[in-house]
């Protein structure tokens, strides 16, 4: 088995959110196996700026869910999608 990126769109509760300590919090919530392999940012509208991390994880059953569920539940996190997924 290898391992898989995936790019996670993460949304920010309001324009206001510190992107910087976002960031930091969703690396600090990875779930072991996991690792960021670098962030992007993407203005979406009204000053609100996604945060978009491609995420390392082992490809085995369950993917990108456990990440998903953890950036899910830091704070300041409105929604979190995958955006893209493919085996290195």
């Amino acid at each position: 088995m290898g391992d898989v990126a995936a790019k996670i769109k993460v949304m920010p509760a309001s324009p206001d959110v510190d992107l910087d300590a976002l960031e930091g919090r969703l690396e600090d919530a990875l779930p072991d196996g996991a690792k960021i392999n670098g962030f992007e940012r993407e203005e979406v509208a009204f000053g609100l700026v996604a945060v978009l991390p491609t995420v390392i994880v082992p490809d085995d059953a369950g993917g990108t869910e456990a990440v998903e569920e953890t950036f899910a539940d830091v704070d300041e996190v409105e929604s979190v999608d995958v955006e893209n997924v493919g085996r290195i």
